[in-house]
């Protein structure tokens, strides 16, 4: 058992698809709403840039999360992912510690090394040394959260007598979860505090779980240590076959399935109530600790019978 065991969260659609825009209020509201309805926590999406033709407007994550933070008392606040590589890592420590403390020691951290080069290069990140520069930020990050002062040269940072307080609520700080699904990514997550995934279906997070178990207790690991989470489709209708068509093309027109990964569009969660509670099952039973619902098009009626009606019978 850890933290996340048994947990239930949902994201929030934090970008549109072009000419619409994300309406920075109504995702407040958003928030409030998921805490009355007992969610445990909220996540985010993370982008600078996102599509051409089409592009997708997206509000900074960690400015939304602020300031839903100030309207929330008790709801975890999630990143899924941020993309830590083309961020300054000293910088956002500083901005991680503050909305920590803001938040009460409310905030979950996942991170990844990030796949969309031209947001890389719009950036000036070198986008094939992405992995190195996540591992150095991490480092930086970390250590600047837990150390009372740190000296060190680590990649293009020098640090010299490196103070910064305030420091995130837990000494430790923020739990940090890995997203992403190749192997140096899954050896990553097994060396942190978990994985963070999306849209996969329980025998393609089963694969790449042992993989991280494996990882860790080849480094000396408890894994049973180890927290993780799967970002799910889903949505609630008369049968399977009514609404397969509708989450299909939603699935197709705003979200993306990377290549050699076992991100799929098989991940959705279709049916009745008693079919999704049935297939969610599966994932618990595969050995997902915190499910996070992607609830279709975050339409108010789907979002209230996965409250309502979902959740309360996987906690049973």
């Amino acid at each position: 058992m850890t933290d996340l065991s048994n947990t239930f969260g949902i994201t929030l659609r934090n970008f549109q698809k072009f000419p619409e825009q994300p309406d920075p209020l109504e995702l407040i509201e958003f928030g409030v709403n998921a805490e009355k309805l007992g969610f445990d926590s909220l996540f985010v999406w993370d982008h600078v840039l996102l599509g051409v033709d089409p592009h997708f407007p997206i509000i900074d994550s960690l400015t939304l999360l602020t300031a839903i933070s100030m309207r929330t008392k008790k709801i975890k606040l999630g990143t899924g992912i941020l993309v830590l590589p083309v961020r300054n890592p000293v910088l956002l420590a500083k901005q991680l510690s503050s909305m920590d403390q803001i938040s009460g020691g409310r905030l979950l951290l996942g991170l990844a090394s990030g796949w969309y080069k031209r947001e890389f290069d719009a950036l000036g990140v070198p986008f094939n040394k992405r992995g190195n520069i996540m591992d150095q930020n991490l480092e930086i990050m970390t250590r600047l959260w837990q150390d009372d002062m740190v000296t060190a040269e680590i990649g293009p940072y020098n640090l010299r007598n490196s103070v910064m307080f305030p420091k995130p609520v837990k000494k430790a700080g923020p739990p940090i979860l890995i997203g992403g699904y190749a192997d140096r990514v899954l050896k990553r997550a097994a060396s942190w505090d978990g994985w963070l995934t999306y849209f996969y279906t329980p025998e393609g997070f089963i694969k790449s779980w042992n993989k991280i178990i494996d990882y860790a207790e080849e480094a000396g690991k408890d894994p049973a240590e180890l927290m993780n989470c799967n970002q799910v489709p889903i949505m609630v209708g008369e049968s399977c076959e009514e609404v397969l068509p509708q989450m299909l093309e939603w699935l197709d027109a705003e979200w993306d399935f990377p290549s050699h990964s076992d991100c799929t569009r098989d991940s959705a969660i279709i049916g009745t109530v008693d079919d999704c509670v049935e297939q969610l099952q599966a994932h618990i039973d595969a050995g997902v600790q915190k499910l996070i619902f992607v609830p279709y098009k975050y339409e108010a009626e789907q979002v209230d019978i996965i409250a309502k009606e979902i959740i309360p019978r996987l906690r049973k």
